[in-house]
């Protein structure tokens, strides 16, 4: 149940509509009411006055407005079903006043914030401007119709805002994710590439070790081979030197007599 005094929009008392919890569908029957209400203490009010049938029905039409802009609502209590509609009473100055010392009074009370996005703000100010709808609607229903459209603008733009709102941050978390896994792609793929350097790396010091010891032992190779190849230079030309001197000898001693 939801006591009339959480809320700025004023309503008339609780009627008993059914003992059944269950509620019945829209092709059934119309709902009996029952004559229980809400028992308030204090003597009995004299009956109203006979009023014109031209005011019957401009009030009963008024009466349909309201709960066609302002539903009743609904309530199980030790399960009894009761509705209660939306006030029909005419409103004074006093009452505008009370309902913004109100709604002060309930901002404190539930420590809504001032500025910025507050839940609790926005509801108790939008349970005010209904309250404003109807007291406007009971004077001028053609103004509360539309002041009913500018409320239902206001409702659809903010939900807009919100749908709006909601998917931005879900399209912000779907690109950190991804950032997030292209992030952790890109590292998994730097300390690959950073293997692949290691041993290019160590491929490359092998490479230039071999090298290295190859032209060492070119080296020391080709130091033998000259000399050796000195060594045998010099033999022959000693030799020459040898076969010279024979050859000169052997001219000499053929040219005494």
């Amino acid at each position: 149940m939801i006591p009339p005094s959480d809320s700025l929009l004023k309503y008339d008392s609780p009627v008993l509509v059914s003992k059944n919890t269950e509620r019945k569908s829209p092709k059934s029957r119309p709902l009996k009411v029952s004559p229980q209400q809400t028992s308030v203490s204090g003597p009995v009010p004299p009956p109203p006055k006979p009023k014109s049938p031209s005011a019957d029905a401009s009030h009963q039409q008024t009466e349909e407005i309201l709960n066609a802009i302002l539903p009743p609502r609904e309530y199980i209590e030790d399960g009894q079903l009761w509705v209660q509609p939306v006030s029909s009473a005419p409103c004074t100055r006093a009452d505008v006043i009370n309902l913004q010392e109100e709604l002060y009074k309930k901002l404190q009370q539930r420590q809504a914030r001032e500025t910025g996005i507050c839940p609790v703000r926005r509801d108790l100010y939008s349970q005010c401007f209904d309250e404003l709808i109807r007291q406007v609607t009971i004077n001028c229903a053609e103004r509360g119709l539309l002041l009913l459209q500018v409320r239902d603008e206001i409702r659809m733009t903010i939900a807009a805002y919100q749908t709006l709102y909601e998917s931005s941050v879900a399209f912000g978390m779907r690109k950190a994710l991804q950032g997030e896994q292209g992030k952790l792609d890109m590292e998994n793929k730097i300390l690959e590439l950073e293997s692949e350097k290691r041993d290019f790396e160590r491929q490359v010091s092998e490479q230039v070790a071999k090298c290295e010891a190859i032209e060492r032992r070119e080296a020391e190779r080709r130091e033998i081979e000259e000399k050796q190849h000195a060594e045998e230079v010099q033999f022959l030309k000693r030799a020459n030197q040898q076969l010279k001197a024979q050859l000169e000898s052997i001219i000499t001693l053929k040219n005494k007599p």
